[in-house]
């Protein structure tokens, strides 16, 4: 294929190329089973990276969000707090567990859920007579959520928090990983994501007991006994021996893959961030270290003289995927009668945003490909900018 038509994704799998020996490994040892010593270590470096002491690795981030939700007691009929803008992902397994979200609306400057307005969704699910049963914030786009305010929200109506870091690996808060705050915390290592295991995802706390409750689970929740015996309901959500090594390959280029992603995040910020109509998100302080999973742009068209998806389209006629910001859940189909707490702000990231090529295998060609067609759209609607 000619390099000039190439698909340029926004983002996708990179492997660092010591996956393999840890996979021929499982071969070899026939641990082709969602049990073996792969899973143990991943688990372990996992642990190390984040700063917390356990570890249960999974079969995706929804299964981790699934069981976190279900270990801190959600259970038919309760309320679950979380942020509207979010991928759905976030919020299926509130509603897998019988319980209502109840979404709350974006601060400006993170994106991430509005502690503010966090602390005024409770006390009126209080007036109603509901305490919610948990709390799910989300480092949205890697971007960190203002964990010190949520986490004293959560701390004054004692409700345990349930950290959404799916997109978050390698992002810090205050110096400390995230995903390390909440009482659990859920990864994603799907094929998009800063490393992957192809499918998968992982459950993180501090508490050992929590974790071994979600490896019970994880695997069908058998009973200690020579037969199988089930006394409760379980899932078969353990990650694959042979996944957890392309894990572990992965680990070993984390902080590579968030310095390059960082980078393209420079590299967009430096060439466009003086353009008129156009914002990035971009770290609003110093407490904030985010791995840029993807770097996300507002595109004012009154300023702009196009839109995000007058854009989005530009770059899909020359082989360049974008994507427009999530959707916010209030206004998906399924999730449009829960109740919401809104002042505006997801609504316009999504009016907005777009998700701009992102992937860290992208080569200097492919970079200044990017580069030149964001730089022909901007010219031809400045007229006399210079970018």
């Amino acid at each position: 294929m000619d390099k000039q038509n190439k698909r340029i994704y926004l983002a996708c799998p990179h492997m660092g190329g010591q996956e393999l020996p840890y996979i021929c490994e499982a071969f070899a040892q026939n641990w082709i089973a969602p049990v073996g010593p792969n899973i143990e270590k991943f688990e372990q470096v996992l642990a190390n990276y984040l700063g917390v002491k356990h570890v249960a690795a999974l079969s995706s981030g929804s299964a981790a969000l699934h069981l976190g939700l279900l270990l801190c007691g959600v259970q038919a009929g309760d309320e679950v707090l979380t942020a509207t803008m979010t991928f759905a992902a976030t919020v299926n397994p509130i509603v897998y567990l019988g319980a209502t979200p109840v979404l709350i609306d974006s601060e400006p400057g993170t994106w991430n859920m509005d502690p503010v307005l966090l602390e005024e969704a409770i006390l009126d699910r209080l007036v109603k007579g509901k305490l919610p049963k948990a709390i799910v914030p989300v480092h949205i786009y890697g971007m960190p959520a203002n964990m010190e305010a949520i986490m004293a929200v959560a701390d004054r109506y004692q409700i345990p928090v349930v950290e959404d870091a799916t997109e978050a690996l390698g992002s810090r808060y205050k110096g400390r990983a995230v995903g390390s705050f909440g009482r659990v915390a859920a990864f994603s290592f799907n094929g998009n994501k800063i490393i992957t295991t192809s499918g998968g995802g992982a459950l993180a706390s501090d508490d050992g007991e929590l974790i071994a409750k979600a490896r019970f689970y994880a695997t069908q929740a058998r009973d200690h006994a020579p037969h199988y015996q089930h006394s409760c309901i379980g899932y078969n959500y353990r990650l694959s021996n042979v996944l957890a090594g392309i894990g572990l390959g992965q680990m070993e280029v984390l902080e590579q893959r968030v310095a390059q992603k960082r980078a393209l995040h420079d590299f967009y910020l430096a060439r466009f961030g003086g353009v008129p109509g156009l914002q990035f998100l971009s770290e609003p302080a110093g407490d904030y270290f985010s791995n840029y999973w993807l770097t996300t742009v507002l595109i004012d068209p009154l300023v702009c003289g196009f839109g995000r998806e007058d854009l989005r389209l530009y770059l899909e006629s020359d082989n360049v995927e974008s994507r427009p910001a999530w959707k916010p859940m209030h206004l998906q189909p399924v999730f449009k009668d829960c109740p919401a707490y809104i002042n505006g702000t997801a609504e316009h990231i999504f009016d907005f945003g777009l998700c701009l090529p992102s992937a860290t295998n992208m080569d200097a060609d492919d970079l200044e490909r990017v580069g030149a067609l964001l730089s022909h759209c901007f010219t031809t609607h400045h007229a006399g900018a210079s970018v």
